[in-house]
């Protein structure tokens, strides 16, 4: 079956997502930097997020264990934006120039419940190419997990085959092609074009 619909994660294949960008400006020594992104905030602590916990479980719960980083912590939530540092490179013009060719868009995310918004507001214009996204958090499903994209398939209209999804983990990818899409482990933007130019898609 041919390809017909290009389905994106949005971290780190979209837009750059790093946590010590923000926590670099409110901690100025790098040992103490890299202890705290290592034992406080951690990605399995950020992940429950994405399995759509909120907020203000997942960091009362951290606090308890952390009290003397409380201030800290509480940053997460309303400067979470600041923890995604621009565009990947080329990926904006990649997403603009396949709407105007008429390429069915989507994406797959694993993004909070609460975090995804207001990040979604910021970039409307690239955002709103999509014609429909699913978001970890409001469905309680996160990637690897098949159940994920079964229903992103049943949503976006796509037969198995037919649409190509784009992560930067391979675990993502590989769960991806196990289920119904053409898995893509992103790197760059020029081997994601090279892949899209042999599907037909561009």
């Amino acid at each position: 079956m041919a390809v017909t619909a290009v389905v994106f994660d949005v971290g780190n294949v979209l837009y750059r997502w790093s946590p010590r960008a923000l926590y670099e400006r409110l901690i100025p020594e790098d040992r103490a930097l890299d202890a705290f992104l290592e034992t406080v905030v951690t990605n399995d602590w950020h992940f429950q997020h994405d399995e759509g916990r909120d907020f203000a479980d997942t960091s009362a719960e951290l606090i308890a264990r952390f009290p003397e980083h409380r201030d800290l912590i509480l940053q997460w939530a309303p400067r979470f934006n600041e923890t995604i540092t621009g565009p990947v490179k080329g990926m904006i013009e990649l997403v603009e120039e396949l709407d105007s060719a008429g390429v069915p868009i989507f994406g797959i995310t694993n993004f909070s419940h609460e975090f995804w918004p207001p990040f979604r507001a910021q970039e409307a214009h690239v955002f709103n190419r999509f014609r429909d996204i699913v978001v970890s958090g409001d469905e309680k499903l996160a990637k690897p997990d098949p159940e994920i994209f079964h229903l992103a398939r049943t949503r976006f209209g796509l037969a198995p085959g037919e649409g190509v999804f784009l992560d930067d983990r391979a675990d993502n990818a590989a769960a991806a092609e196990a289920n119904g899409f053409v898995g893509h482990h992103f790197t760059n933007v020029d081997a994601a074009r090279a892949h899209l130019t042999e599907l037909g898609l561009l």
